[in-house]
């Protein structure tokens, strides 16, 4: 595990989230129309996709969100999907840049993981198209801290319900490992997507052929 044990404030946490958002509207504003409908690292989801659905929270209000949520049987995955298309449809490229932007110290956070699993859906949701976009970005360590510390809880590994069985998950940019087997090695960053059961370009990770190939390529 990371040997960075301390818990960051929630003040902390806010300005994490706002440079964050700050930094990936920047990322955005930098796109070409050919690169927004880019596929991402989330199935079946563009670029568009993925930004109106992080910017979602910031554009309903919560009766509108919960009225989504009925409507989609109460199916979280429906809804976010559904809405997410639509959406992106809706939006053009610069508006969903400029919502991210202009909601930089939005005090949105989910109901289960407060401004920790925030940064976190706003840090890996920003992976999932820089990473495959090729765009050279990395998310400071003390970002990644939080974000892995999230991640490998109980709850957090209940939730994404990716099989470490006979793995060690290594950071050869932070020191942070998790799991116990063979060790699988890459940024730390692209550790945090494995967490989440994100599939990533070949190249990426480093260990076993046998091991590596079930994330990467």
């Amino acid at each position: 595990m990371d040997k960075e044990t301390r818990t960051p404030t929630d003040t902390e946490l806010r300005e994490a989230i706002a440079a964050e958002r700050g930094e990936l509207a920047a990322v955005l504003d930098g796109l070409s129309e050919r690169q927004w409908d880019a596929p991402t690292l989330c199935a079946g989801w563009r670029v568009r996709e993925v930004v109106a659905h992080v910017t979602m929270p910031y554009r309903y209000s919560t009766d509108q969100i919960a009225l989504e949520l009925a409507e989609a049987g109460g199916n979280f995955a429906t809804m976010a999907d559904r809405g997410a298309r639509r959406d992106a449809a809706a939006l053009s490229a610069g508006e969903l840049a400029a919502t991210l932007r202009d909601n930089a110290s939005h005090p949105w956070k989910p109901q289960v993981g407060g401004y920790a699993g925030a940064l976190t859906h706003d840090v890996i949701h920003g992976l999932d198209y820089t990473v495959p976009l090729g765009v050279d970005r990395r998310v400071p360590a003390d970002r990644l801290r939080v974000v892995l510390g999230g991640l490998v809880t109980p709850e957090g590994l209940r939730f994404f319900g990716v099989d470490l069985t006979g793995v060690e998950l290594r950071a050869d940019d932070l020191d942070w490992t998790f799991g116990s087997g063979t060790p699988v090695s890459g940024a730390a960053q692209d550790l945090a997507l494995v967490l989440c059961g994100r599939r990533l370009p070949a190249g990426r990770l480093r260990g076993e052929p046998e091991q590596v190939a079930r994330w990467c390529g």
